[in-house]
């Protein structure tokens, strides 16, 4: 049988400031002793329209109980599994997933035991997972991977993404990734190390990423391999489908916004260079990081422009 929350959430989604979090979160709740105080909380937070289908906390909870259900054994395999599953259930726009607030209620309010089971350590888990980054925090990091490593509705690569923590811990947080061909390079890159058996993956992620994201500081990503403008309408039809569309299934890929594939040419552009800059990459030799700790940026992250088009046209690609 799934879990159950132990507590019953809100109807609906809101948004909870920063300050809640800093003021509510103890060391009992990081640790799974407590719960946190519903009621409080509650009073805190803005609440969203649960006449929204998009924003009715039961779907999420009963994807949530399932994973951790599934995955007891191999917690780090909840995320390939979650991420483009969270994503297709939520129909979030980037700026509305830019809004920390959002994930601070689901974390605090709809789902604090998950954050618990997925990122304890051998004590606690970090108040970074309850409120932090967009690469940090426990379902921003999952619903920004499958958004920016998507292939339109194609989320097989979020699957390959997620199968290096260093993907989740250090990839996501570079500017590069915004560019689409230049997150499916990478990905292909990282797909062949993996089917090649490549010892030591996570080292060779790293320093791909790294030189990946350094050389985008001088090349034109962009110019190299030009991508297909987004198709914002299409994304505008899959959110207000939402209404009528059934719980994503457990056991096959649901289908994201079919708002324009990445170009192939674009893609095979790309992969000699990045082959290359594998190749000549040096191997940073580290300890035994375990994924609780995201280690810093591997590179000063410099933006490539940006896509022509926006998904939210009043709004910055990805607010933080």
């Amino acid at each position: 049988m799934p879990r159950r929350a132990p507590f019953d959430p809100p109807l609906a989604l809101g948004l909870l400031p920063d300050s809640a979090i800093a003021k509510y979160l103890s060391r009992g709740m990081q640790s799974g002793q407590e719960s946190p105080p519903q009621v409080a909380l509650r009073k805190a937070s803005i609440s969203l329209s649960e006449k929204e289908a998009r924003r009715r906390t039961a779907p999420i909870r009963e994807l949530l109980d399932q994973a951790m259900t599934r995955f007891d054994d191999d917690r780090t395999a909840t995320d390939g599994w979650l991420a483009p599953r969270l994503h297709a259930t939520m129909r979030t726009t980037r700026s509305e997933a830019g809004d920390s607030r959002l994930w601070n209620h689901l974390a605090m309010l709809v789902a604090p035991d998950y954050v618990v089971w997925r990122h304890k350590g051998s004590e606690i888990a970090q108040s970074s997972r309850f409120s932090g980054p967009h690469y940090t925090q426990c379902f921003s990091r999952l619903w920004w991977v499958a958004e920016l490593f998507r292939d339109g509705p194609d989320y097989r690569p979020v699957e390959v993404a997620c199968s290096s923590q260093d993907v989740l811990n250090t990839t996501l947080r570079l500017d590069v990734i915004d560019h689409r061909p230049t997150a499916q390079a990478l990905l292909r890159v990282i797909e062949n190390l993996i089917a090649t058996g490549r010892p030591r993956l996570g080292d060779h992620v790293n320093a791909l990423s790294s030189a990946v994201n350094t050389a985008g500081s001088t090349l034109l990503y962009d110019v190299l391999a030009p991508d297909s403008p987004s198709l914002v309408e299409d994304l505008q039809d899959w959110i207000a489908a939402a209404e009528e569309a059934p719980p994503v299934s457990w056991d096959r890929l649901p289908e994201g916004p079919d708002d324009g594939r990445v170009p192939g040419a674009a893609v095979d552009a790309l992969l000699p260079l990045f082959d290359k800059l594998l190749a000549e990459a040096p191997l940073r030799h580290r300890g035994r990081a375990t994924e609780e700790e995201p280690r810093p940026p591997v590179a000063p992250t410099v933006p490539v422009p940006r896509r022509g088009v926006s998904l939210d046209k009043d709004l910055p690609t990805r607010m933080m």
